[in-house]
């Protein structure tokens, strides 16, 4: 890339370095679903926003907006609340030194805003997708970024075609982790690359759409395959030997902006690669910044996502209360190096093409899946194992709570007995509407 343009090499490295003294923090951010108590249906804009002004008066918070309208809340420490596309909320939390104390801190959090959307007749609905709704039902937000990411993703044809579901349907439970070097971020990235389609068969919990049984225990993972696929998916550069952050940068900036921030408001970027526009321009007369970089960044989707921190996206979220076991999980696996060692060593075999068609299988058949040769159930069970013994360490080290290790037990339990969450969720909804929304939905405070 031209250094004339403006931007540096070292400028697009930014974003991945790493700070001085960062130590391995844990931050949690969980999408829910806001829904009516009486139908679930979504709720409308009018309604979210008196949700929101009540979370502002609640925790005491700061407005954010998107130029007139109210499109989230911004709490002491970085925590957030905020307006997803399709009128979801978010609660994203700070990071904290211990799974176990982001664990406390979104069960309040969350707890206090469950009892909030109640004295509005709604609800806090959790699990991997809205499954009350079909995408014309769809309450859209007024941000405006929201209908050029719709027009952009029609642009693009048969890869875009689930564009809808996954910005206005699909719910989640993210977990973000740090890296403490350059060599750490690519140790743990190509595990969390290999682990994910295993880990996301222990959490299938979307087995219902648009009102109706899909055939699939993770419909949402089946949406992600047709949201541009190319800003999506497996890392598979990561896996190569010697992959480094150049990969990352030349991966990202070989991808279009969809939209960029001028005077204050979303517009449609240009469809060439970052990569031209920094050499040639935007075609306006203006160059990308760092800020444009940045926002780039934010519209990239892999399984593992890169940016500052490593963001773990492909599994379901799980049922309330079990938000943090993913958390717990990874934690576990990553941050204890022996249990890292031993990850990566049993997962060191899979090929990017293997584990992109574990994800296919996964989404139909959970832990019956193969992953490469092996069973994926088999691997999960290990994979377990290894998480506990590295949480364990941690315990004993100082750097993390004991009641961590509890937060395993779900998904231990789902894979000795092979029924998911997803069996769960279809049992629940084979006993009614109101039934499948009173389960999921978070208790209020």
């Amino acid at each position: 890339m031209s250094e004339t343009a403006g931007l540096r090499r070292l400028d697009l490295r930014q974003p991945f370095e790493v700070p001085p003294g960062r130590s391995e923090a844990v931050g949690l951010e969980v999408e829910v679903g806001l829904v009516r108590r009486d139908a679930g249906k979504n709720a409308t804009y009018p309604q979210s926003f008196a949700f929101l002004l009540d979370i502002v008066r609640h925790f005491d918070g700061n407005p954010l907006m998107d130029g007139p309208n109210l499109v989230g809340v911004g709490l002491a420490g970085g925590a957030a609340f905020t307006l997803e596309t399709g009128g979801a909320v978010e609660y994203s939390s700070p990071p904290f030194p211990t799974v176990a104390a982001a664990v406390t801190d979104v069960r309040g959090r969350l707890g206090a805003a469950a009892g909030i959307a109640a004295a509005h007749d709604l609800a806090l609905l959790t699990g991997g997708i809205t499954p009350f709704a079909a995408p014309g039902d769809i309450v859209w937000n007024p941000k405006a970024r929201v209908q050029i990411m719709r027009d952009y993703f029609q642009a693009i044809g048969g890869d875009g075609a689930h564009a809808d579901e996954v910005m206005g349907l699909i719910l989640s439970a993210q977990t973000s982790l740090d890296y403490t070097s350059s060599e750490d971020l690519m140790s743990k990235l190509r595990l969390l690359v290999r682990a994910s389609p295993v880990v996301a068969a222990l959490f299938v919990n979307s087995p219902v759409a648009a009102r109706e049984r899909t055939g699939a225990l993770s419909r949402r993972m089946q949406y992600w395959r047709r949201f541009d696929p190319r800003r999506c998916g497996v890392l598979g550069f990561a896996l190569e030997p010697g992959a480094g952050i150049e990969d990352l940068i030349d991966w990202a900036a070989g991808l279009p902006m969809i939209y960029r921030l001028v005077a204050g408001t979303h517009v449609a970027a240009p469809p060439v690669s970052f990569r031209h526009a920094a050499e040639c321009g935007f075609g306006d007369g203006t160059y990308p910044t760092t800020a444009d970089w940045e926002l780039h960044l934010s519209q990239v989707w892999p399984h593992v996502r890169v940016r500052h921190t490593l963001e773990l996206r492909l599994a379901d979220a799980p049922p309330w209360p079990f938000f943090g076991t993913g958390a717990a999980l990874w934690a576990g696996l990553a941050y204890d190096p022996q249990a890292r060692r031993a990850a990566n060593d049993l997962l060191a075999g899979l090929s990017a093409a293997e584990i992109d068609r574990a994800c296919t299988d996964v989404a139909v058949k959970g832990l019956s899946a193969t992953v490469g040769p092996y069973p994926v159930q088999d691997v999960a069970r290990e994979l377990l194992r290894l998480a506990r013994a590295g949480l364990q360490a941690r315990v004993r080290a100082g750097l993390e709570a004991p009641e961590a290790l509890a937060l395993l037990d779900p998904v231990e339990e789902v894979c000795e007995t092979m029924q998911t969450f997803a069996d769960r969720a279809l049992d629940a909804w084979d006993r009614g509407e109101q039934h499948y929304l009173h389960a999921f939905s978070i208790p209020a405070d």
